[in-house]
């Protein structure tokens, strides 16, 4: 009885939001973009705001050019439309990721042509417009396109096989056209530019609603995601100009094109359902599918106009409340992908933040259109845009993991959060990310400043500059990051010492875990002098589609990483390897410092991942030491080994920007190294291995330093010093591996496509966890250089198996740091007068006096001053500042400092 209750309950409540959406959404068009008395805002902007009048002059003589061509020939832009014009084809049958061909019964018009591939890539291009063939077809569907293999680029009959996705590329470029002058007929009322847009939209339409669905021959997962123009649903880009275009036509339409009407919504329909029927449920894949269904939705009438009943009030309810196979409910969606602690989507950085764009574009769809505010029913939509920064490096640009392209971060979430603050009467929102937009961008918004906003008919709407208050101050970027960040939705870890571009330090790391990922381990990049010296190698030429992406970009070896076996792998993509965060100082919920200070001098992660491919134990424990505010360096050691002991190898790689790279032993003396080829798939090793090249070796236990040198335009060059710990039974490999495609569109000093990536690799023959890898980087510059000395690795005497590492790190001030490192934190270590029980302790001297302990994970830690003892592990950072001890703890232990004991 209470079930049944409950769902008449859930019905009647529904039921109501329905009517409720159906009596507040307006009858007339256009809808989507704007209302009818949206005309007199937008002529009031192009009367008084210079921005908008250059936008509206540029845009009506793009299209006017197109205006004279068809008053000449009446078909001149739709004549170029890919269509089965000859055939009138209404099956077409795919194989996997190519087109095969088109058949099925005759339509009564001609039909859209199917695209050629999923990816992009192809041997043929389409033409510009003007050179297009008019009604390009023939009995097998072909297209006449541009031969880039032969000398002149030749046009060529050819199998839209052979075109990637040009032939949407060119569709869509046309009905953009006709958006444009249905834009400018709504605006200005005059005609011709109707008698433009129409006859393109007509014929396109109908072209989709006499067709089906594609068809695979091979019976593949393609089948789930292929679109009506597209082998994916998701790029069914073409669908957003010609709901834009219907929206601004639509009462000429009604009047020219009566009889027509009921399939142009049947074609959307069509759209609509198929993108239901198909695609990704879990992932950013949903988000846009839901994005294309609102369009339709809101342009579409009531569900009581149409015979199914399927109306927008049934799209917008499937969109918000109904979940399907393919197609997930936003609640269900938010729920499933957001970490409601963090606000960090379960994806790559890239995909995260156009996720977010799309989520934040729905609040003011929402607002416009609907009258609701999503962000009170979907409040991890303001939680998720407040979590943006800390993606950021020192930089201002995205951590780069997994299929990322690392660039500035996109404001446009925080402005449509502005916006959605104003609708809904929200000062403090308002204020909140008014803040935050100004402290990453004090230009935000401003065209006087250059940036000149986009031609196109959205810059009226959806993307017209944003006048932010003036009253409102720029926030501080210290509020937005954490000193330690943790997301395991997605593996990831950050540490940071500042957020000054230029003396930042950071470090990210990253496992395996949510979609958009790569098999790496527990990979690491290292941030520098206004750089990320050692980045994620990025996503391969041809995206995620490539052979290079598949070998070498989304594996093992493109990564800072370390590789078991020459085998370390598993599936890329949608994965399920997150590595494990043991230990920390600072805590992740409490990313501060001693006395409030908001990056603590010495900070520490320690991480577990187990390698599936070989099943071996891999620890790897990282540390910040800040020596002051122009110097510090990072700590790294890794341990690894097979957990049945049939360790063949372990190699450890590392990545750095730049055009030199040299590599001696830290005496400075050469270590003799040779040409090799043992860096190769050859010996029963992962693909990515013989994408390394121009590779030395040098077989030696010696303790070595690396350089790896920017070659800066300004003379400032920069270089990352390595100093790595010598073993018995290693070899050290200096060698090239493919360019950082992920930098490729980022501002950098050099051309990063046409530079290889400088790598090093060390090898451990055997396990590599009694013998870690254990190295010191310092990132330096010309005008200003590096403070460390030298680094030592002394030894340390344990009253246990705890494989103990210590490193002593000499200053040019005379400085001294020693580092203590144990994968048994419960056994002793000691080196001189440093001892401690832990995972990691640090205790740094200073000349003027100053000192810094930290105790990292351990129940004990002693110097000739202070000794620090718990019942349970903990962590402790202690500092001697100007005659005084400070200490932060993230737990209960005693703290002697000579006589004085105290017990926070």
């Amino acid at each position: 009885m209470k079930k049944a209750f409950l769902t008449l309950l859930t019905l009647v409540f529904t039921t109501l939001i329905q009517a409720q959406t159906t009596s507040t959404l307006p009858q007339g068009h256009p809808r989507l973009l704007t209302t009818p008395e949206g005309k007199a805002e937008v002529q009031d902007m192009i009367d008084n705001e210079a921005w908008a009048g250059e936008v509206f002059n540029k845009l009506r003589d793009r299209v006017d050019r197109y205006v004279e061509l068809t008053s000449k020939d009446p078909d001149w832009l739709k004549s170029r439309l890919a269509m089965y014009w000859k055939t009138h084809a209404t099956d077409v049958y795919i194989k996997g990721e190519t087109y095969s061909h088109a058949g099925g019964d005759r339509a009564p018009v001609p039909t859209v042509k199917y695209t050629g591939t999923r990816g992009h890539v192809a041997p043929y291009s389409r033409p510009k417009l003007e050179d297009v063939v008019p009604f390009d077809d023939d009995d097998e569907g072909n297209v006449t396109f541009h031969n880039k293999n032969l000398p002149g680029n030749p046009m060529e009959k050819v199998s839209p096989a052979k075109t990637g996705r040009a032939i949407e590329s060119l569709n869509r470029e046309i009905m953009g056209i006709a958006r444009d002058a249905a834009f400018l007929y709504w605006l200005t009322g005059d005609e011709k530019y109707a008698r433009l847009a129409a006859p393109v939209f007509d014929t396109y339409l109908q072209g989709i609603y006499y067709r089906n669905i594609p068809v695979d021959l091979n019976h593949t997962h393609q089948q789930t995601l292929v679109g009506m123009t597209s082998f994916e649903v998701i790029h069914e880009d073409i669908l957003k100009e010609s709901v834009q275009a219907y929206d601004f036509l639509h009462d000429y339409l009604a009047a020219n094109y009566g009889d027509n009407m009921d399939k142009y919504s049947g074609a959307f329909k069509k759209w609509a359902d198929n993108i239901i029927d198909n695609g990704v449920p879990h992932n950013n894949w949903d988000l846009i599918q839901a994005y294309y269904i609102m369009d339709v939705a809101l342009i579409l009438d009531d569900n009581k106009n149409y015979a199914d009943g399927k109306g927008r009030d049934y799209y917008i309810d499937y969109i918000l409340n109904k979940s399907s196979i393919r197609q997930w409910s936003l609640k269900k969606l938010l729920e499933y992908g957001y970490d409601p602690t963090t606000g960090i989507w379960a994806e790559c950085p890239g995909y995260s933040n156009v996720v977010i764009g799309d989520l934040s574009n729905f609040t003011n769809i929402f607002d416009r259109n609907l009258h609701r505010d999503l962000t009170k029913e979907l409040p991890i939509i303001p939680k998720a845009v407040g979590a943006l920064p800390q993606y950021l490096f020192p930089n201002r640009m995205i951590a780069g993991f997994g299929d990322t392209h690392p660039n500035y971060l996109n404001l446009t979430p925080m402005a449509r959060m502005v916006v959605n603050a104003r609708e809904n009467n929200k000062p403090e929102q308002e204020r909140r990310f008014t803040e935050m937009i100004k402290c990453l961008d004090p230009d935000f918004g401003k065209v006087e400043t250059g940036r000149k906003p986009r031609v196109a008919v959205a810059t009226f709407f959806e993307d017209k500059p944003l006048q932010l208050d003036s009253a409102i101050k720029a926030g501080d970027i210290d509020d937005y990051v954490s000193a330690l960040f943790y997301a395991p939705n997605v593996s990831w870890v950050v540490q940071r010492n500042g957020m000054d571009p230029r003396h930042g330090l950071m470090v990210s790391l990253n496992g395996s875990e949510g979609n958009h990922m790569h098999a790496n381990g527990i990979s690491m990049e290292l941030y520098g002098k206004g750089y990320v010296l050692a980045p994620d190698a990025g996503i391969g030429k041809s995206l995620y589609s490539g052979q290079d992406y598949l070998e070498y970009y989304s594996q093992f070896p493109s990564h800072n990483t370390v590789v078991v076996d020459g085998v370390s792998s598993y599936p890329a993509m949608k994965c399920n390897h997150p590595f494990r965060l043991d230990a920390s100082f600072p805590l992740p919920e409490n990313a501060t410092a001693a006395e409030g200070e908001k990056y603590p001098s010495a900070s520490f992660t320690d991480i577990y991942f187990l390698e599936p491919e070989t099943h071996a134990d891999q620890r790897r424990q990282n540390g910040i030491v800040r020596v002051d505010s122009l110097h510090g360096y990072y700590v790294d050691i890794f341990r690894s080994r097979r957990q049945d002991g049939k360790d063949r190898m372990h190699d450890y790689f590392y990545h750095n920007l730049g055009q030199l790279m040299s590599l001696t032993q830290t005496s400075g003396d050469s270590l003799a190294m040779n040409p090799t080829e043992e860096l190769a798939f050859a010996g029963a090793n992962l693909y990515a291995y013989s994408y390394l090249f121009d590779k030395r070796v040098a077989d030696t236990d010696r303790d070595v330093k690396g350089s790896f040198t920017i070659d800066m335009p300004d003379g400032d060059d920069i270089t990352m010093h390595m100093w790595m710990k010598g073993s018995p039974d290693r070899k050290v490999f200096q060698c090239l591996s493919p360019m950082t495609e992920g930098l490729t569109r980022c501002p950098m000093p050099y051309d990063v496509k046409e530079q290889p990536t400088l790598t090093f690799v060390a090898r451990q023959n055997g396990e590599a966890w009694t013998r870690p890898f254990a190295a010191i980087f310092e990132p330096t510059s010309v005008n200003e250089p590096g403070i460390i000395k030298s680094v030592e690795y002394p030894e340390v005497k344990s009253d246990g198996g705890n494989n103990p590492v210590g490193i002593k790190v000499m200053l040019t001030d005379g400085g001294k740091d020693l580092i203590l490192s144990s994968d048994k934190p419960e056994s002793l270590m000691k080196t001189g007068k440093f001892q401690s029980r832990a995972s990691y302790a640090f205790w740094g001297n200073r000349e003027d006096g100053t000192q810094t302990v930290l105790l990292g994970n351990g129940t004990y830690l002693k110097t000739p001053d202070i000794t620090i003892t718990s019942k349970s592990p903990v962590s402790v950072l202690a500092e001697y500042k100007n005659g005084r001890w400070t200490y932060k703890t993230t737990g209960h232990c005693q703290i002697k400092i000579g006589q004085k004991a105290l017990n926070p």
